[in-house]
């Protein structure tokens, strides 16, 4: 093998020539992103205060992953791991712990911690560190320790000495250890003691190893966190501060066991006041004064007292670690940090807590105590390494000794604590282990490398290259024909400096016998060189898997990789058998062997491994390999066996006539013999002379030799690893090599039964005559047979057919850990077949049994992670649990699979959503798999959240603000139009608007020139209302980008004329413009841009600040994007600092958003720094006496309903009782409170009715206040009640301008109290109030209430009687008053009728607002349900109302109250088809959206195109809901009455417009195909649950599309045929199905197999020509094997077995009964296929039975030899059949019967298939004709 060893030479003689810096390195295993261990090595550089971390690579070359600098020079720099314990509340079984992989560097004063993801932390260092060590917790400090530090003076206690810090952001705390104690129970005290040095830590095990320099002994320790207990005992001890307990306590750790040690230990003087028996601190102070006797230092400790000032308690704080060696005069008793600090130092504060350790490390293990102990013994080096059968030793090099001492160590049973054994030594200079081999490589003394496996030595290592010490140049030179395999040699003199990676190093163990002759000549030389120059190893570093580091004398460093064991699959599977059987002493010198014949200098090449393993193994068997012709002719390329012949390793240079015969007898020259090429050139056969057969026909065996005696278990565990590789269809090589060695075995231990097993498997290879070796009976003696040894042969096909065909089975014997396909297949085929439940679920299965030589059990156990309730998912489950995947299922044998392919098929067809993401992909359901893997993803971008193309439009248009939208959902949901482009086309406020205005002749330029621009003043009235519905279009479709602007698109106010396209604008003069009028525009275009962000984005409050504009012009603009902000809930991020900051800056629209944006993030909290951040804004909240802060108007009303959401649905009693006052808050004497007091009263109502939000008449403890009464006051009119509550004071005085008396001034508070009126009774069915909001039925009453109040008041009183709004006109209606109805105008008449007591206008006007807001409570009832009759009827009203607008009269009604009622019934119609793009609303949109002369004001504009927004709402992905919280929202956002102009907010505040955002949900699913990951169409189907207007029913919908609510829904289900069905079920709860549609909707789906999607097959048409059978594969190799069967080319029965066991399978009695129950389910296999199969080859094998089969079979039966050519159809006779062997049909009794009957009863009890007695009875019977059927 030596010669594939890696060259990994490499030079570390870095040329960095810094001045006064160390370097050093170190290496480990390398460690892939994906965190798999990977071939190559990772190294950590340190010089001075750089860090460079490289990494390896495939082929070798190493490349710097990461360079760190820090500002002082690097102490140490290491890997460690932190874990974070993961917080419960994410998920019930979320304990999991999150490990954060980091680079720690220490500095002098600092530790800087660098992690893989990239987080950095820097911790202070409390103290000096001597040395920092990664733990499998955390890190572990040693403080350093000067010896000045120890003040001669002052008594205290020690400070501790090691200190853990468990994550960089953690405190650091001490370690605390518990030793057993020799006086009664084990002590828990800190670790003080600073002649304690960790030499050594290691992670797996989780141990300590420290050096103690006083006694000079090791000593192990096991790390582990404190347990609770053990902290209390600590901490307490700080509480009794006097006591000797605790005196008793703090003394010095390793006090005990220095008074246990009977030498001269320092014991401290009594006339110093310590309080403990410190001795080693005074032997550093005072070594003068020795006391003799070592008794008294425990009577001293308890004697003396304990100075309160210094406890060992009193560490706290970060300072209480400043431990320096100043200390100032006595009297302080003070340690501080430097001479002129204070004495305020932490150690005299009795206040400051105490820290709670978090380690604790346990006494395990000491060295023993021997006479001679060197001073400074301590170990130089520490590592753990395995021998070659898994047992561990601690081995320490003590350099000053040469010694390496090796501790056997090994778990307790119970897993609980290690086991320390006797320690051996071994010489050595140095030494490292070889972890991928489990050996360690020695250095000697005298400059030899040598391997050891534990202790056990195995050989000298020889590095070509590299000189053997022993050489001197007195040996005689070798001869100069030696011929060497495959040393490579070094290309240039090795006494310059080795290149990096350029030689290859190659090594091999080397027995002694040759390891001076095997030099390379052309080395010789410059080895000689060597010598003389003194080039030896002197020591080994950097030991990582196999490879290691040598430093050699001249200071240059080779790399050199140590070769495996084994590199062939099957010799590791061997070895590993052999290994597990044999006891460990053995089976470690069997591995030595093995190891130095296969790695002798010039190994042998790849392919002859096994050969060389056969021949090691007989030999140690006591073969003699030499005399076996098999062995003999194993090519084994000239190394013959080492352990035999080592005088044949140098064979004669001369040849001989043999070798030409060898030549002729190979197998070569035989294959070239028949080769066409030889034909063709004519060559003759040679004559081969017939090989001198000098083998005697039987051999004996050398019982002596070491495997002897275990013959029969090697031989069993080599069967069993057989009949393992059968189940693994790649190793069929493998299989027949092994085969030929188990033939032998078994003839020689005369198994009978099993040549006849092997026969049958390999007839071709089984020949029947061979050498057979005697084994005496007397050697047999010595054999151990077994208790597991079976005389039948285990055979797994066997025991599955018996399950298949319902015969009882006995338990399959497996290997642990090397039998593990086996264990697998008979445990899934119990589960599946014979259906026991129990099979998997625990370790004890009584359907296998364990061979082991000693007790390693092995422990797996099977959680059921959900309810599962059939076997197929259980097995599939089970399958995944014991890591069963894909890959290995496509290497079993088909045979074998389809059980387990049927478990699967079943699955795939009916999967349930919640697997776990193994299974899925193991059934074949990627896009289940997929879909629970995004599930876990914590970042909400999905696949297609956001599209990432960018469009191209963006060079020739100007940003508009919709270019982020996903084209491609859209272009799926609307593919047959171009409606979206037509959609951003009527929104877009970015350029300028045409102004077509044709000049007349009698204007003059400059009338035109105004007349143009008075055109372009009401084409921007329409523009500046485009925003608020482009935010509505593009909700949510942007995730930003953190380090850039969002962008926000212009508002462009300008015009173009053509035909010149001259410029128009509203600056110039001509016309008066009003003032500010693009100032709330520009706060809805930057709402509009902020809602754009999806709330999944990663924003940050520091992003937020950074889009603050730098000029003025700007600023509205960004109060608009913090109030969306808010609405997506981003803006709790903001720091409170900058909200204050936004808020004192006293910009009046910053506030407005920002309050508005604060609160609706805050929704329904009642979060109280918001609540005193709104009440600041309210004077009604302020207490009375507060002055009086000047809010302006529009910022209270802001504040106001900032409250009702924050609140909302609290029923809050003293918000309530405050807002239902504020809705008649009358106007004060100053004329405060004057200007559009509608719209703070308004919002007061809502805001009230937020906060009572459907709670109707169960309002708790607000009986007295009488709400409705109160409010149908307001709403009615009357006497105003006295003010009650503390602002009576306020409202004393009335005010000078506006007389109201002391009545309710009942236009201000109306529609407040009746919008508040509807939400506290919303959905509640209360006929008493809905009566009261009745609209009046005589025209006395009609002429009280202003019409437009009747439109609020019918939509209050449908949406309290929820439950009775129907969808169609009869009962839009029924609303109308008789008096009403029956004098409403039609439409069509041309002249009035003339009435005296009826005003017609009144009537009129009152008839239209009805119906309105009848229609608006119907959108509101089926807001984003697509109802297609609220549909139609909506649909008809808005068609009546255009109608209305152009008939003559119009006039009565008032233009301005139809086209109000119009924009009422555009916005219900947008509600109900909202999301869909419906085209019929959207062409009214458009017909709206041209019409900008005469009545059209802003406020149409606005509630036009806020319906074009809804009916697109988020590009399609988002609806509305109808949840009580979002009718309050959308009741804010779809006010009816709209303002007149830009700045009009006298009845309406304009920002609540965007609060329909609280009502939007997503609700989009959209297929993806998981193969192409692109959004595709898919059927799905829809089940609604029943409900009081209709039963369970189900409807088809084609995705991508939007799901109605989902609390209407039963499930989901992706319907086939195309697609693999799917299934959501919503009546366990609609979690799963929110968390898709929250993050995009993705729903993943798989294209079954021969399907195109619908899109590219729209029909389905195409599709039937691909129509295919799943497995395909296996069916056509079974087809082939029955083939071959024909034409009798069987050499192997193995495909046979397998067309066997299929048969069995789909006959068995589980299969049939799973057909039965679930007839529809798809066969997976043609049903015509299996009877064709079976005929064929019962066919085949009755054809050669009467061909002459039958005398062969009858040979066979009587034991007689049959000729060679019919051998192998004999064999798929037996196997087709289940014929038994001839053993055990001669027992039972079969010989003597003589009628047919008597036959069939002896074969029942044998279980043989009747189609087999049917063959056989002829021939058993002897007399065919006798056969009666």
């Amino acid at each position: 093998m030596t010669s594939c060893c890696d060259c990994i030479g490499r030079s570390c003689n870095f040329s960095l020539k810094i001045v006064g810096f160390q370097e050093s390195w170190q290496l480990r295993k390398g460690i892939s992103d994906v965190g798999e261990e990977v071939d190559y090595d990772e190294e950590l550089y340190v010089a001075s205060n750089m860090v460079i971390w490289s990494k390896g690579s495939k082929n070798q070359a190493s490349t710097i992953y990461k360079a760190f600098t820090v500002d002082s020079p690097v102490l140490q720099a290491l890997w460690c791991d932190f874990t974070l314990p993961q917080e419960k509340s994410e998920k019930a079984g979320g304990s999991d712990e999150i490990v954060e992989k980091c680079i720690c560097i220490l500095q002098n004063s600092c530790i800087n911690v660098h992690s893989i993801e990239g987080k950095d932390y820097i911790a202070a260092l409390p103290f000096q560190v001597a040395n920092v060590w990664p733990t499998k917790y955390g890190l572990l400090f040693e403080r350093s320790n000067s010896s000045h530090e120890v003040p001669p003076s002052p008594p205290r206690e020690p400070l501790p000495t090691m200190f853990s810090m468990l994550h960089p952001l953690d405190e650091i705390t001490p370690l605390v250890c518990k030793s057993g104690g020799m006086f009664g129970s084990a002590r828990v005290q800190y670790v003080a003691d600073y002649t304690m040095r960790i030499v050594f830590l290691n992670a797996e095990p989780s141990i300590v190893m420290t050096y103690d320099t006083v006694q000079s002994l090791h000593t192990v320790w096991a790390l582990r966190r404190v347990k609770p207990e053990e902290q209390n005992t600590v901490l307490k001890f700080s509480e009794q501060m006097g006591t000797p307990q605790h005196v008793a306590t703090s003394s010095s750790l390793t006090a005990h066991l220095r008074s246990i040690s009977k030498g001269d230990s320092p014991v401290g003087s009594p006339f110093q006041n310590y309080s403990s028996i410190h001795s080693q601190s005074r032997s550093v102070s005072s070594p003068s004064m020795q006391s003799r006797s070592p008794s008294i230092s425990n009577m001293a400790a308890l004697s003396r007292s304990h100075s309160p000032a210094l406890g060992v308690h009193s560490f706290s704080g970060v300072q209480r670690f400043n431990f320096s060696s100043n200390t100032q005069s006595p009297k302080r008793q003070s340690i501080t940090h430097s001479p002129n600090s204070t004495s305020s130092d932490s150690f005299l504060m009795p206040e400051t807590e105490p820290i709670v350790p978090e380690l604790c490390i346990d006494h395990l293990w000491t060295e023993t105590v021997t006479n001679m102990r060197e001073k400074n013994s301590q170990a130089s080096k520490v590592f753990i390494t395995t021998d070659l059968c898994e047992q561990k030793f601690l081995c320490f090099l003590v350099e000053s000794q040469l010694q390496l001492r090796c501790v056997k160590f090994q778990e307790s049973n119970d897993k609980s604590q290690l086991i320390f054994g006797a320690v051996t030594n071994i010489q050595a200079k140095d030494a490292a282990p070889v972890e991928g081999i489990d050996t360690l490589l020695v250095l000697e003394g005298s400059g030899n490398l040598v391997l050891y496996s534990g202790v056990v030595r195995v050989g000298k290592v020889f590095i070509p290259g590299l000189p053997a010490p022993s050489l001197t140049m007195s040996n005689q030179m070798p001869r100069p024909s030696t011929p060497l395999d495959s040393v490579s040699t070094p290309s240039k003199p090795l006494n310059k400096h080795l290149g990096p990676l350029e030689e290859g190093v190659l090594l091999s163990p080397v027995p002694e016998l040759r390891d001076s002759a095997k030099l390379h000549d052309s080395t010789y030389v410059e080895d000689c060189t060597f010598q003389q120059l003194g080039t030896f190893i002197h020591a080994l570093r950097d030991p990582v898997h196999n490879r290691i580091t040598l430093e050699l004398s001249n200071n240059t460093m080779v790399r050199v990789a140590i070769p495996e064991i084994a590199t062939s699959e099957l010799v590791k599977r061997c070895l590993q058998g052999v290994k597990a059987i044999l006891p460990k002493e053995i089976a470690v010198q069997m591995l030595v062997k093995w190891y130095n014949a296969y790695n002798a200098p010039g190994g042998p090449s790849y392919h002859s491994e096994w050969n060389l393993f056969v021949t090691c193994l007989m030999n140690m068997m006591g073969y003699n390999t030499e005399r076996l012709s098999w062995t003999r002719n194993l090519d084994l390329e000239g190394s013959l066996s080492p352990v035999i012949a080592p005088k044949k390793a140098r064979p004669s240079e001369t040849g001989s006539d043999e070798d030409w015969e060898y030549l002729l007898n190979s197998d070569y020259h035989r294959n070239f013999e028949s080769h066409p090429v030889a034909k063709a050139l004519r060559l003759d056969p040679l004559d081969v002379l017939a090989p001198k057969d000098d083998f005697p026909r039987s051999l004996s065996l050398d019982s002596s030799t070491l495997l002897f005696p275990h013959i029969p278990a090697i031989f069993f565990v080599l069967h069993l690893i057989y009949e393992e590789l059968k189940l693994n269809s790649l190793m069929g090589e493998g299989i027949r090599s092994l085969v030929v060695l188990l033939v032998q075995l078994a003839r020689d231990l005369k198994l009978e039964a099993y040549i006849d097993y092997y026969y049958r498997d390999y007839p071709a290879l089984v020949k029947t005559s061979r050498q057979t070796c005697i084994i005496d009976q007397v050697q047999t003696g010595f054999m151990h047979h077994p208790t597991f040894f079976s005389a039948e042969p285990p055979s797994i096909f066997q025991w599955l057919s018996s399950c298949l065909k319902g015969e009882a089975v006995q338990p399959y014997p497996y290997l642990s850990r090397i039998c593990e396909r086996s264990k697998l297949v008979v445990l899934s085929v119990a589960l599946y077949i014979l259906g026991d439940e129990s099979a998997v679920s625990n370790e004890a299965s009584h359907y296998l049994y364990k061979i082991t030589s000693g007790n390693d059990a092995l422990v797996c156990s099977f959680r059921h992670s959900t309810s599962v309730s059939s076997l197929a998912e259980k097995l599939v489950i089970w399958m995944t649990n014991v890591g069963f995947t894909l890959r290995d299922l496509e290497s079993l044998p088909f045979g074998v699979a389809l059980p387990i392919r049927d478990a699967i098929y079943y699955c795939r067809e009916q999967p349930a959503s919640d697997w776990p993401e193994a299974v899925c992909v193991l059934i074949g359901r990627q896009d289940l798999s997929k879909q629970a893997c995004e599930g876990n993803l914590q970042k909400g971008k999905s696949v297609m959240l956001s599209s990432d193309i960018p469009s191209g439009t963006e060079s020739e248009e100007d940003e508009d603000g919709m270019n982020d939208m996903n084209e491609e959902v859209m272009s799926l949901i609307w593919s047959e139009d171009l409606r979206v482009q037509e959609v951003r086309r009527l929104l877009q406020s970015a350029r300028p608007v045409r102004v077509n205005v044709v000049q007349m002749p009698e204007a003059s330029d400059h009338e035109y020139i105004e007349e143009k621009e008075n055109r372009l003043l009401q084409l921007c009235q329409r523009t500046m209302a485009l925003p608020v519905g482009r935010g509505m279009f593009t909700l949510f479709s942007y995730h930003p980008v953190p380090t850039e602007q969002l962008p926000i698109p212009k508002l462009n106010l300008t015009g173009r004329a053509p035909p010149r396209n001259t410029t128009v604008d509203l600056n110039s003069g001509n016309i008066d413009v009003p003032p500010n009028m693009a100032c709330w525009a520009s706060f809805h275009n930057g709402v509009a841009a902020g809602l754009k962000i999806a709330p999944a984005s990663q924003i940050d409050s520091a992003w937020i600040v950074y889009n603050k504009p730098k000029i003025a012009e700007l600023a509205n603009e960004y109060a608009g994007f913090l109030m969306a902000l808010g609405l997506n809930g981003h803006l709790t991020k903001l720091a409170t600092l900058n909200i204050h900051d936004y808020l004192t800056k006293g910009h009046e629209m910053t506030s407005i958003g920002l309050l508005l944006g604060v609160s609706a993030a805050k929704l329904g909290t009642m979060d109280m720094a918001i609540t005193r951040l709104l009440s600041i804004h309210i004077p009604a909240l302020l207490p009375p006496t507060s002055t009086e802060l000047d809010v302006p108007h529009n910022v209270q009303v802001a504040a106001v309903i900032g409250i009702g959401l924050v609140y909302q649905g609290t029923a809050h009693r003293h918000t309530a009782e405050v807002l239902l006052a504020e809705i008649g808050r009358p106007p004060g004497p100053e004329m405060e409170y004057c200007t559009d007091r509608e719209s703070y009263s308004l919002a007061s109502g809502l805001a009230l009715g937020m906060v009572c939000l459907g709670h109707g008449s169960n309002l708790i403890g607000m009986s007295d206040l009488n709400v409705p009464e109160q409010l149908y006051q307001y709403m009615v009119g009357g006497h105003r009640r006295f003010q009650a509550g503390m602002h009576r004071e306020k409202h004393k005085s009335p005010s000078y301008q506006i007389k109201e008396g002391d009545t309710i001034n009942v236009d201000v508070t109306c529609p407040g109290a009746t919008l508040a009126l509807a939400m506290i009774y919303l959905k509640t069915n209360n006929r008493s109030i809905a009566d009261w909001l009745q609209a009046p039925d005589t025209m006395y009453l009609l002429d009280f209430v202003k019409p437009e109040f009747l439109l609020l008041r019918t939509l209050a009183r449908c949406l309290i009687l929820w439950d009775d709004i129907l969808p169609n006109s009869k009962w839009v209606n029924s609303n109308v008053p008789q008096i009403i109805r029956e004098n409403s105008i039609s439409l069509h008449a041309t002249e009035l009728p003339s009435s005296e007591d009826l005003s017609l206008e009144t009537l009129a006007q009152a008839h239209v607002y009805i119906i309105a807001g009848a229609c608006l409570s119907l959108g509101f009832r089926f807001a984003g349900s697509e109802n297609l009759a609220a549909f139609k009827c909506l649909y008809k009203y808005a068609t009546d109302f255009l109608k209305c607008l152009s008939a003559p009269t119009a006039s009565i009604t008032g233009h301005y109250n139809l086209e109000t009622c119009l924009s009422v019934l555009l916005l219900s119609l947008a509600m109900v088809m909202a999301g869909s793009g419906n085209l019929k609303v959207l062409q009214l949109c458009r017909f709206m959206h041209k019409k900008t002369g005469g009545e059209m004001n802003y406020g149409f504009h606005l509630a036009h195109h806020m319906a074009l927004g809804l009916l697109f709402l988020g590009g399609g992905r988002y609806s509305l809901s109808t949840s009580n919280s979002s009718i309050a929202a959308l009741l804010c956002a779809l006010y009816p009455h709209f303002p007149v102009h830009s700045t009009d907010n006298r009845y309406h505040l304009q920002a609540l417009r965007h609060l329909y955002v609280l009502a939007a949900e997503p609700r989009l699913l959209t297929p993806v195909d998981v193969d192409s990951n692109t959004p595709c169409y898919a059927l799905i189907e829809v089940t609604y649950k029943g409900t009081q207007w209709y039963a369970e029913a189900t409807e088809e919908l084609m995705a991508p599309t939007l799901l109605p609510e989902l609390h209407l829904l039963k499930q989901i289900r992706v319907k086939g045929p195309r697609y693999w069905e799917l299934l959501i079920d919503l009546s366990k709860g609609t979690n799963h199905l929110k968390s898709i549609l929250s993050k995009g909707g993705v729903l993943y789906v798989k294209l079954r197999a021969g399907q195109l999607s619908y899109k590219e097959d729209p029909m389905g048409w195409r599709s039937l020509l691909a129509q295919t059978v799943t497995h395909r594969n296996s069916e056509a190799r079974a087809f082939k094997a029955v083939r071959r069967l024909e034409r009798r080319e069987m050499s192997e029965t193995f495909e046979l077995w397998q067309i066997k066991l299929v048969l069995e399978f789909f006959s068995s009695r589980s299969h049939q009964e799973r057909m039965t129950r679930n007839p529809n389910r798809g066969l997976f296999m043609n049903s015509e296929f299996l009877p064709v199969m079976k005929c064929t080859i019962d066919n085949t094998l009755d054809q050669w039975l009467q061909a002459g089969g039958d005398v062969c079979l009858h040979s066979y039966l009587s034991g007689q030899p049959t000729e060679e050519s019919q051998l192998s159809m004999l064999a798929c006779f037996l196997i087709y059949h289940s014929v038994l062997t001839p053993g055990q049909l001669a027992a039972g009794g079969l010989e003597g019967s003589t009628n047919f009957s008597e036959l069939l009863l002896k074969f029942k009890q044998l279980n043989m298939p009747v189609r087999a007695l049917l063959r056989l009875a002829p021939l058993l019977l002897r007399n065919p004709q006798s056969m009666v059927l």
